[in-house]
């Protein structure tokens, strides 16, 4: 028997889409659902290819092949459709009285909608990784003189904050919904269901980044100005409550919890074996910060049992993996049992916290001892160090060379400017339309690649000088 919560699972999923009208039919398709199609649509989309040449964490490209964007976003798919496969089941176990759409969706689309969220994750987010989300951020927080008292007085302060406190959570968002010049509305049409599993943090720019509320919601934020009657839309389609006290915070929807399970599994150790091939970290310290979670297990999951698999590898890239492999499966066992135990609080809008912090105390030390070494000895290292300030001076510099052509669309070099931007990003070039017209311009630099941008700044600013082609 269902109970009835803030939220509840016959409400939560919906294969109603972006950019559908009222009269709009049933999904004709009879071999691939709703849910799969959205999977395939984000996977063929180039906004996911292109993510092939955006830094994960090391610099792109290099002589050891390590994760960028694309293959983090297909591993963390992966371990969100299992964590998907495991709560869904579950669901479907103890609800067996629903419908049997409802068992048919929780045993067999959760996953689908959980792999599609996973996969579309770091959609939004710009090039140089977490550093291009600062250089955006900070470019917009320092501006000067005249192109910043323009900026202020035209601009409201939700949309200031969106490019003052650029999100890449929000930007996913966007990039999946917007049409970007088409005619067609509704982007990439996906599924309100999948949408609402990416938005981690359901709340404005101009109410988020505000830890002081005790929040998830506003830890950061998770849709832009313009797609607030959007995200609107998808909550009051699927029963999700906003927050007391707030104009624009909403409680979370459950399987957000999955996606981002998915992927703060797969960082905290992925990052650590692409260090450990390119011979920053050694086995042994694998072994120290990931060897103490089976000891607290048994069978397959036992640590006599992984230490006997490991020494029988003759490999320590394998034996890596092999760690990883394991290591995987037992949080996609714990953080899978985590959410049906928290059930109450997910349903009520309530749980302020991640899953990971969910796991029992002793496994709270072993994972903030893999955080605090990832960060000094990972995420500090100086190859990584010297991509983030060059993720700045680039986006920096390509930033200010558009903005200042779309403040001053009449000087000569800024209508020789706003021709590199792509038609997808339309500038109308006046001022009642500045906040899009900025928009326009940080779709376009946040969705290049590394080497793209890279190269259009060497030309923009004459490091070296194109050919003609």
């Amino acid at each position: 028997m269902l109970h009835f919560y803030s939220m509840n699972w016959q409400e939560l999923y919906t294969a109603r889409r972006t950019g559908d009208t009222d009269a709009k039919h049933a999904n004709p398709d009879s071999v691939r659902t709703s849910f799969l199609r959205d999977y395939d649509r984000i996977i063929f989309s180039s906004a996911f290819r292109r993510l092939q040449n955006k830094t994960q964490v090391f610099p792109l490209p290099g002589p050891v092949f390590v994760h960028n964007r694309l293959t983090h976003s297909l591993e963390v798919a992966s371990v969100g459709r299992s964590l998907g496969k495991a709560v869904g089941d579950a669901i479907a176990a103890k609800y067996y009285n629903e419908s049997d759409n409802f068992k048919e969706f929780y045993k067999y689309e959760l996953p689908s909608v959980i792999a599609a969220a996973c996969l579309a994750h770091d959609i939004g987010n710009p090039p140089f990784g977490h550093s291009g989300e600062d250089a955006i951020r900070t470019f917009f927080r320092e501006l000067t003189g005249e192109t910043k008292n323009i900026i202020h007085d035209t601009l409201s302060e939700n949309q200031l904050k969106d490019f003052e406190l650029f999100e890449g959570n929000a930007n996913a968002l966007r990039t999946l919904t917007n049409n970007f010049n088409e005619n067609d509305e509704g982007g990439y049409r996906l599924t309100y269901t999948t949408l609402a599993s990416i938005v981690k943090y359901p709340c404005s720019s101009s109410e988020g980044f505000n830890k002081a509320t005790g929040l998830i919601a506003t830890k950061k934020s998770g849709f832009f100005d313009a797609e607030i009657s959007l995200y609107r839309k998808i909550a009051s389609s699927l029963g999700i409550p906003k927050k007391e006290g707030f104009n624009h915070v909403y409680a979370r929807h459950p399987f957000v919890y999955l996606t981002e399970a998915a992927d703060d599994i797969c960082y905290r150790i992925i990052d650590l074996e692409d260090a450990h091939r390119l011979h920053i970290v050694t086995l042994d310290k694998i072994k120290e910060l990931f060897y103490p979670f089976f000891a607290m297990e048994e069978g397959y999951n036992g640590l006599p049992y992984v230490e006997k698999k490991v020494e029988a590898l003759v490999d320590d890239n394998q034996k890596v993996q092999f760690i990883r492999a394991k290591w995987i499966g037992l949080m996609v066992e714990k953080l899978s049992a985590l959410f049906m135990d928290n059930e109450e609080a997910l349903l009520n809008g309530t749980l302020e916290k991640d899953l990971l912090k969910c796991l029992p105390n002793e496994y709270a030390k072993l994972i903030n001892d893999i955080n605090s070494y990832s960060y000094s000895h990972v995420y500090n290292y100086q190859s990584v160090v010297e991509i983030e300030i060059a993720g700045y001076n680039l986006i920096g510099g390509l930033l200010k060379e558009f903005i200042h052509a779309v403040l001053n669309p009449t000087h000569t070099k800024s209508a020789k400017v706003l021709q590199l931007v792509s038609s997808q990003f339309p500038i109308s070039k006046q001022k009642e339309n500045l906040y899009h017209d900025i928009q326009s311009i940080v779709d376009f630099i946040s969705g290049m690649t590394d080497l793209y941008a890279i190269d259009l700044y060497r030309k923009m600013t004459g490091i070296s000088v194109p050919q003609l082609r």
